[in-house]
């Protein structure tokens, strides 16, 4: 569904490339964790996966087609099948919990109804299946600065939901959160995931989290995919190959709980 054929990005001329000739393919089904150093190319790898960031060599290919010839009403079409989760929620403090997460069908309805936040019986019964389905029933007219920071990724997943997508990307989601509420978090995406049958790719920091949710596990490394296997196969040896001699005794002791 979605392959990566020698993908490269470089932001300045002079500069080191964020991403050097990924060669990566994605199937519906598979949860995929990234691991690596900050710096290493994650979210870079994820924006030109969601057509937010335009590669300088390679191509990224969705079902076959280059994103590249994309024109911009198709790049919002697939921004539109692509959810998409950030770190840092990218949430409208002062609107509600429906609010936020009726903002997930933009990418679907005329720029005029977007400007008059005009929706649907049918949009807003949407919104509040999906607003269940992450555990926050009853919680839909609270605004969003009211709320905790799991509570708050949570209106993050069902924003992502209500696209009705067929991938699932995150930028690290959980890396402010709590170990308990980073495991809550990976498990309400997992059960979306397995629901929706998605292509669900995860860039996460806690190697542990990547073991018990992933069937997949990708480590980039200074722009270049190190490792590409399943979490059964991420031994040490590894783990020192993604993050450097440096960083590695402190990976392998993070906990979740």
């Amino acid at each position: 569904m979605i392959e990566l054929k020698d993908v490269s990005v470089q932001y300045t001329k002079s500069g080191e490339p964020a991403l050097k000739k990924l060669n990566l393919s994605l199937e519906r089904g598979e949860f995929v964790s990234v691991l690596g150093p900050s710096g290493a190319g994650k979210s870079t790898m994820i924006r030109t996966i969601n057509a937010l960031q335009p590669v300088t060599g390679g191509e990224v290919l969705i079902d076959g087609k280059s994103l590249s010839g994309f024109s911009k009403r198709e790049q919002r079409e697939w921004r539109s099948r692509a959810g998409m989760i950030f770190q840092h929620f990218h949430l409208i403090p002062r609107l509600t919990v429906k609010q936020n997460v009726l903002s997930g069908l933009f990418g679907k309805k005329a720029p005029w109804a977007n400007l008059g936040g005009v929706f649907s019986k049918d949009e807003k019964k949407q919104a509040a299946v999906v607003i269940e389905q992450v555990g926050l029933k009853g919680m839909e007219d609270r605004r969003i600065e009211q709320l905790s920071g799991g509570q708050k990724q949570r209106v993050g997943v069902a924003r992502a939901l209500i696209q009705d997508p067929d991938v699932f990307l995150g930028d690290e989601p959980v890396a402010s959160l709590d170990p308990g509420t980073s495991r809550s978090i990976f498990s309400l995406i997992e059960e979306v995931h397995k629901r929706n049958n998605l292509v669900t790719m995860i860039n996460v920091h806690d190697i542990e989290l990547a073991r018990i949710y992933s069937d997949r596990i990708i480590g980039l490394s200074e722009g270049e995919v190190v490792f590409d296997g399943t979490p059964n196969r991420l031994d040490d040896s590894i783990i020192e190959r993604i993050y450097g001699k440096n960083m590695m005794a402190e990976k392998k002791t993070q906990t979740v709980y």
